[in-house]
């Protein structure tokens, strides 16, 4: 392993979101959501973030590669005409032209044509749009035969890694083997399998909001604060300074809720005179105290983080998981007689799902092992930073076209 990078997520849902187990359960829900299997915490799965960021990004390369088409015809046309490729067209819809297909040319030889022909256009796309001299990340030698295929299961696990890169069937191998997304995600085919680059962990809960009689507010814990890397600081009312360093800031946040067997909460002034706040079915001890929560990303969200942060109340471990799972999205649905228009009979279900406005946190490790095909991981972060705006309109997970899965992401290095 020659060397890892590692990036924080962190995600803001605009949608509840649900990521369901597959099947039924007797009990208060019908449809129930992943949990962790020790704390009984709602998550995202890793495995659902990659899955949807690999067919995200392939979306983003086949977008862009459309939208710029009239660039890449003119420079061709410009700079390359005595060996130009007969169809620009074709060329960007990865299927080999006459000349190449034809004579069936080496894929190294394909390989070092295109290297060459990226680099003409990040010469015409950076002239043109006026940005500085950058490689992009679209322009990796191997998007030549990229497809849509790329994202998603392999449908054609059975075909030769190589066969895709030299021949004229190009729309019809499946993964490629060869584009940023395949080095990404990774890909497995009959002659060669290679794990991909990205390793995507869980997202997940970060802050959790619950309607309390004092209003909207977001609950964490000490454990998933120092999980997250969160920068906490206890502030002194009247000079404003850290009472005490960031070594013993854990400890003394377990040692104030333990003492008196409360909550802190970090609210507006009209919540001082409270001793006691509501989450969800719970009634708990209130202990007013300053404290600091800085994430990174969100900080920066002046219309989000503000009231966010004015309304932080931190809870003991023991409680986060009872007060989560006591306080989550359940929406009842049924389905609909296509013949009468109206319910159909015992076709009644609910499910339960992560409310909006919940904040999540993981991370994304960015690996170039040793002897392999180097891809940079900057590319690839550019990538990652360009696609994950699909997740706005898209979202994750199941039932999206019934109002859930859509989330916010940031990318933090």
């Amino acid at each position: 392993m020659s060397g890892v990078k590692k990036l924080k997520v962190y995600a803001l849902s605009n949608d509840p979101i649900y990521i369901g187990t597959g099947g039924y359960t007797i009990g208060r829900v019908d449809n129930t959501i992943v949990r962790d299997t020790i704390t009984r915490i709602p998550k995202i799965p890793g495995s659902s973030l990659a899955g949807t960021w690999r067919y995200y990004m392939a979306l983003e390369l086949q977008g862009w590669l459309k939208k710029n088409f009239v660039d890449f015809k003119d420079a061709l046309d410009k700079n390359n005409t005595e060996d130009s490729w007969s169809d620009t067209k074709t060329l960007v819809n990865r299927i080999a032209d006459n000349e190449l297909g034809e004579e069936k040319v080496s894929f190294d030889k394909r390989k070092e044509k295109f290297m060459e022909y990226a680099v003409r256009m990040n010469e015409a796309i950076n002239s043109s749009s006026g940005d500085s001299i950058q490689n992009h990340w679209q322009l990796y030698w191997g998007n030549l035969i990229s497809s849509i295929k790329c994202a998603g299961q392999d449908d054609k696990p059975n075909d030769d890694h190589e066969r895709g890169g030299m021949f004229e069937k190009l729309d019809d191998t499946g993964h490629c083997g060869h584009c940023i997304i395949c080095k990404t995600f990774g890909f497995s085919k009959k002659n060669l399998s290679q794990q991909g680059i990205g390793f995507f962990s869980d997202l997940n809960i970060l802050l959790f909001p619950v309607y309390t009689r004092l209003g909207v507010k977001w609950i964490t814990s000490p454990g998933i604060l120092e999980d997250a890397e969160a920068e906490v600081k206890f502030i002194n009312r009247n000079t404003k300074a850290d009472e005490e360093g960031p070594e013993s800031i854990w400890e003394r946040l377990r040692n104030e809720l333990a003492k008196d067997n409360v909550i802190m909460i970090n609210g507006s002034t009209g919540d001082a005179s409270q001793n006691s706040i509501n989450l969800g079915w719970l009634n708990l001890n209130v202990k007013k105290q300053d404290v600091s929560v800085s994430i990174p990303s969100l900080t920066e969200e002046k219309d989000i983080w503000p009231h966010i942060h004015k309304n932080l109340v931190i809870v003991p471990d023991s409680l986060i998981s009872h007060i989560i799972n006591s306080n989550l999205e359940v929406r009842t649905s049924v389905s609909i007689d296509p013949l009468t228009g109206a319910a159909k009979s015992g076709a009644l279900f609910t499910s339960e799902a992560i409310p909006r406005g919940t904040v999540f946190y993981g991370d994304i490790r960015l690996a170039e092992r040793e002897g392999a095909e180097s891809v940079l991981t900057d590319d690839i972060e550019k990538a990652l930073e360009d696609s994950k705006r699909y997740y706005e309109s898209l979202g994750i997970g199941g039932m999206v076209t019934r109002g859930f899965g859509r989330l916010k992401v940031y990318l933090q290095k």
